[in-house]
């Protein structure tokens, strides 16, 4: 995000001034001003520990992504890469270890899901789980960055978007990560439970359509 590396430096100037020992950054894969602020960390001089994140799975229930899925299409600027999706509650219960037991110093963590899923296999899973036909379609970078701006998402969102699916989503990111089973001892969520789950809570449904309106 613009501007992070100077917010993360005056952060861990503040918690070292502060008597803070122990700091986690959330960091993305693949992402060079990411691998800076993980920089800042390192040098800092607190005890810390690195984790890095693929995708999140709830982009689709709670994020950009749900009114995609209310409207029963993927409608992505994605081409047939794969990403290996990961749970944000497995990211949380990782940083958690990593901030309050010890073992984790110096540690670097990549968080992902189980295995790599295109968005088309995604949208399949979902079309499973939901009983309905969700299909995938690709769209280009602009018209995806204009139906986001036209639906009211704020422009630091739209500019963002944009930068992901034209950068990060190129390949470089398919492989599947460690860091949940590092971190944790237990494997990571897989998609196709974690759209199970969703689905049986009526995130996706007409009922969850009706909440929100």
């Amino acid at each position: 995000m613009p501007g992070a590396e100077v917010a993360i430096s005056k952060f861990v100037e503040m918690a070292r001034t502060k008597g803070v020992r122990r700091a986690v950054l959330l960091s993305g894969r693949g992402e060079e001003e990411g691998y800076a602020c993980e920089d800042i960390l390192r040098t800092s001089g607190l005890e810390f520990t690195i984790v890095r994140a693929s995708w999140f799975m709830q982009n689709f229930t709670e994020g950009d992504f749900l009114p995609m899925i209310h409207d029963g299409v993927v409608a992505v600027p994605a081409r047939d890469i794969a990403e290996p999706f990961v749970d944000v509650n497995d990211i949380a219960d990782v940083v958690v270890a990593a901030l309050t037991e010890d073992g984790h110093a110096g540690e670097l963590y990549e968080v992902t899901g189980p295995r790599s899923i295109t968005f088309a296999e995604l949208a399949d899973e979902i079309s499973k789980a939901t009983g309905r036909d969700i299909p995938f379609i690709r769209v280009s970078r602009q018209e995806f960055s204009e139906v986001l701006a036209a639906a009211g998402a704020p422009e630091i969102i739209v500019w963002l978007m944009d930068y992901l699916f034209g950068t990060v989503l190129d390949g470089r990111n398919q492989q599947v990560g460690d860091g949940v089973q590092r971190a944790l001892g237990r494997e990571a969520a897989d998609f196709r439970d974690f759209a199970k789950r969703a689905a049986d809570r009526g995130v996706w449904g007409p009922a969850a359509e009706d909440a929100a309106a």
